[in-house]
């Protein structure tokens, strides 16, 4: 037996995504659902009336599990055909049914099926990860939904929210993620048997010329592999726009991902809020004190290779010439398990990010409290004008020391003084016992609180309740 350690296997099944999407993809699952087609297609047939006897129906299947991938490798290398490999291996378990495998099909038959039931259950083990996010980050904007932290325009300083309203950003994004895939996967259709170019020209010949037959047996086996409907028409492959639609949801999960975990980095670096680390986690191997944001850092490498992935569905679909070229082939065998194995790791790491979020509401007020006098000034002016001041006296005063204490913070010592400076200045006297209650944090946050409530409750809230029975495949972040 060859030694794995020897040979290259991608790092997305090797560490990164789940054991779940890794089978969906495997190839023992896709040899299977090729002979399921072949078992549906065959039953069809025998149900609309051709020579096919049961006994050969239930001979495929109970040899549907006995899988010589040795002796389909050794056809494959003789015959220079994937497809036809597999014919011959299952006609030889099968010996009774080996003159009626395959009856009426082309490659794409089986290939382009295999594609689409292979692409509906990873949209499916994508759509549970999403409610497991949609769940976590739900929990979290609940708990923090009244915490004001320092917001950025720009990534300057601006006007506070609050943490929780911070998150519910997040939370959004995904959940036009989980809206994105959901529509997809209802939308998803079958090719169905539609002949070597679409036309069933094979399937009519089969049936003597019956039009109504034909169209039975497109219905029957696309509703026996699981689809409500079948694509209405085709060339030898199905149109790869359908390819471009679904990697376009899945690559979506990818711009959602790279956006939360680049704020939790920055964030992280502001000391603010950090993902979890654990007891025995080491940050760096020559800096022992580094606690570095290692699995939102691996979200964002994974969301650009995963939104890259993306053009090539897109290149393929339109260098298709006339009925099907076989230059997508190679390009769709990597693309598309690559991308849905991508996004599964994405998502693995940001439910266990997000159910795991440490913020630091100390810092949290300490970095506030040093921008805040800044953006209370206009508080500060109206205060001291209900006063008795003269509103353009008392700008001009909070101009000047608004930038002598810029001034210090950047040149000298970093201390925000503009608060001492107002209340020693005498234009402020009138206030001056209030100015500290003029700059309480909550007061300035708006209705991000109230917001946070509505949102979940008016938003969210109904989408999980809709999914609870929802549940995620096990999976691990393994690094």
């Amino acid at each position: 037996m060859t030694d794995p350690h020897q040979s290259y296997s991608s790092p997305l099944a090797a560490r990164y995504a789940s054991a779940a999407m890794q089978h969906n993809f495997s190839y023992r699952r896709r040899s299977l659902v090729w002979r399921d087609m072949w078992i549906a297609l065959a039953d069809c047939q025998r149900e609309l009336g051709l020579d096919i006897g049961e006994e050969q129906i239930a001979q495929l299947r109970a040899a549907r599990e006995q899988i010589d991938f040795d002796r389909i490798a050794e056809l494959e290398r003789e015959l220079r055909h994937d497809v036809m490999a597999h014919v011959h291996a299952f006609g030889e378990v099968a010996p009774a049914a080996r003159g009626i495998l395959h009856l009426g099909a082309t490659s794409c038959f089986v290939a382009d099926g295999a594609d689409l039931v292979l692409m509906q259950e990873g949209l499916r083990l994508l759509r549970a990860r999403l409610v497991q996010v949609a769940r976590a980050l739900s929990a979290f904007c609940r708990e923090q939904r009244a915490l004001p932290v320092l917001a950025f325009t720009h990534f300057q300083p601006a006007q506070p929210t609050t943490l929780g309203k911070r998150a519910t950003l997040w939370l959004q994004d995904f959940l036009l993620d989980l809206e994105e895939i959901e529509q997809v996967l209802k939308r998803l259709p079958f090719r169905g048997a539609k002949g070597t170019t679409g036309t069933q020209a094979s399937f009519l010949q089969l049936f003597d010329g019956d039009h109504a037959k034909v169209r039975e047996l497109d219905r029957r086996v696309t509703e026996r592999m699981g689809f409500e409907r079948s694509v209405a028409v085709c060339g030898q492959t199905y149109s790869r726009k359908w390819d471009v639609l679904v990697l376009q949801a899945v690559a979506g999960i990818g711009v959602s991902a790279a956006k939360f975990a680049g704020d939790i980095r920055l964030l992280a670096h502001r000391r603010e809020l950090e993902e979890p680390f654990g007891q025995r986690q080491i940050g760096s191997s020559a800096m022992p004190y580094k606690r570095n944001p290692m699995r939102s850092e691996r979200v964002s490498s994974l969301a650009r290779y995963l939104m890259n992935l993306l053009p090539n569905a897109g290149q393929t679909a339109a260098a298709q010439w006339l009925e099907r070229t076989l230059d997508d082939s190679a390009n769709r065998r990597l693309t598309i398990p690559e991308s849905f194995l991508a996004a599964d790791a994405i998502l693995l790491l940001i439910q266990d990010v997000a159910s795991g979020l440490v913020p630091y509401p100390q810092v949290i007020e300490a970095n506030l409290e040093r921008e805040l006098p800044f953006m209370a000034t206009e508080t500060i002016l109206m205060a001291a004008v209900q006063a008795g001041g003269d509103r353009q006296d008392l700008h001009e005063q909070i101009r000047q020391h608004s930038h002598a204490a810029a001034a210090r913070m950047k040149c000298e010592d970093g201390h925000n003084d503009l608060l001492e400076r107002i209340g020693q200045d005498p234009a402020f006297a009138a206030i001056r016992d209030r100015l500290h209650d003029l700059l309480e944090p909550s007061a300035f946050v708006g209705r991000a609180p109230e917001q946070v409530d509505e949102f979940l409750d008016s938003v969210v809230a109904p989408i999980l309740q809709e999914r609870d029975q929802v549940e995620a495949a096990v999976g691990e972040v393994k690094v």
